[in-house]
């Protein structure tokens, strides 16, 4: 662990007083090793796992350099997915708190183009997006970028992994060529190297090589039968009765017969892979994020860039590919310094791939024993919360303060009674302890928010 604190680098007092407020305390590696290359100016690649602590390097540097009386868009965040853009984009706001007046757009698809263009047209110091809406914009010359001083390519494999190297590099042909140029990738193919040649000036590599084995994540492989996968995922649901658990398939077939195997078993289950709309997408995971939905299915489109608390299992139904994704896999447990843990199914056919993933987590890999059968004679526990949907969001006003006063009025429930809110712009969702939902879904149905009555339904 890093014992540099970030008073030892050139950040102004403003963003290091905002800093403390906000729990920073000693650098990350990633931090400490990178951050006084980027406060330079100087051109970086990051190498280091989701969860590293690179997202503040980035921030950090750009609102260094950041002038506020300018409103032109002065620094670019590209990523691959909507979700790891809202994440960075809240992530920027954060640590712009102590710097007046900065405007932070997030521009990706599968929102509306109109209230985007409104907003970059008001004026916007720092642009976060994804790859082809940021290109319909420059398309339809909605968004100049010809003062931007800072690119940053955040995920650049899983970017290029989803087929938007042409659109990157559409992209960066209208930036000025005199810029800073960050990227940050958990892994550095042939592709990586390929594209920072072009783009980037003598950039500072810094690869962070964590071994798996050494974080706090109890790591367990299990060999099994073709046939008893799901026999094996069922023992270990049982076994650890996990309140928030991700299982990684390697294929969306595989998410969704595993989905309805373990619902027919009597598991609440959610699946996410790529082929979801965006709205099912945002969904999927604002009911797995509030604890009402316990079981997560998902193709390695979840593995990172999603804003999802640490879990408390992640199974591997199967191997992963290869060793890089099966580190961002298990990542998802064990974060922020909580324990966590990840069983992995095998078969005889797994050999290779095991030889190489022992060697990249630092230990030697044999069987374990699955849980004893009698495991299977507990009652499935179901999720403590359950997701109530109200038909009004950002453009009826409402705020998570007058859903949570809506319940908690007058005879109303406890505060403690009442979990995440989230507020999007057409819908409100607010998760609710499965004891009191009854009660809550009548205090919303026969009371009023904010004057007005909305429908109200339980997911």
């Amino acid at each position: 662990m890093s014992q540099s604190s970030f008073s030892s680098t050139k950040l102004s007092d403003a963003l290091l007083t905002n800093l403390a407020s906000l729990g920073y305390k000693q650098m990350t590696a990633i931090q400490e090793q990178s951050l006084p290359t980027v406060l330079e100016g100087i051109d970086l690649i990051g190498q280091a796992k989701t969860g590293s602590g690179k997202t503040a390097v980035f921030a950090l540097g750009l609102l260094s350099r950041l002038e506020v009386s300018n409103f032109s868009v002065q620094a670019l965040v590209i990523c691959p997915t909507r979700e790891l853009a809202d994440q960075v984009a809240h992530e920027v706001r954060r640590l712009a708190r102590a710097i007046a007046n900065v405007k932070v757009t997030s521009i990706c698809g599968g929102v509306a183009f109109a209230p985007q263009l409104s907003s970059l047209e008001s004026g916007a110091h720092i642009v976060v997006g994804t790859p082809g809406r940021l290109q319909d914009h420059i398309n339809k010359q909605t968004i100049n970028l010809s003062q931007v001083n800072t690119l940053v390519l955040d995920e650049a494999d899983r970017m290029l992994d989803m087929g938007f190297q042409d659109a990157v590099e559409a992209i960066t042909a209208e930036l000025p060529k005199q810029r800073q140029t960050l990227l940050f990738s958990a892994t550095f193919p042939e592709s990586i190297q390929s594209i920072t040649q072009r783009l980037m000036q003598a950039p500072v590599m810094v690869k962070i090589d964590e071994q798996l084995g050494n974080l706090d994540i109890d790591q367990t492989f299990h060999k099994i039968e073709n046939t008893g996968r799901l026999k094996a995922v069922h023992l270990l649901l049982m076994e650890h009765e996990p309140e928030s658990s991700i299982i990684f398939c390697n294929t969306k077939q595989e998410v969704q017969e595993l989905s309805q195997s373990l619902r027919e078993l009597g598991f609440g289950v959610l699946s996410l892979h790529g082929d979801l709309e965006q709205r099912e997408r945002d969904l999927v995971l604002i009911r797995f994020s509030n604890k009402s939905t316990s079981i997560l299915v998902a193709t390695d489109v979840a593995s990172r860039g999603l804003d999802i608390e640490a879990v408390d299992l992640v199974i591997n139904y199967q191997i992963a590919r290869d060793s890089e994704v099966h580190v961002h896999r298990v990542g998802r447990t064990g974060r922020a310094g909580m324990a966590g843990k990840a069983a992995s199914l095998y078969t005889d056919s797994d050999a290779f791939k095991l030889k190489i993933l022992g060697e990249q987590i630092g230990r030697y890999i044999e069987n374990e024993p699955l849980p004893a059968k009698t495991v299977l004679n507990k009652t499935v526990s179901r999720p403590a919360m359950i997701t109530l949907q109200i038909n009004a969001g950002k453009k009826q006003k409402l705020r998570p303060g007058d859903i949570l006063g809506a319940l908690t009025g007058e005879a109303g429930l406890q505060g403690s009674d009442v979990g995440k809110i989230k507020i999007t712009p057409m819908s409100s969702y607010v998760a609710v302890k499965r004891s009191v939902i009854k009660q809550a879904l009548t205090k919303l149905q026969n009371g009023k928010i904010k004057g007005r009555s909305f429908k109200i339904r339980s997911l």
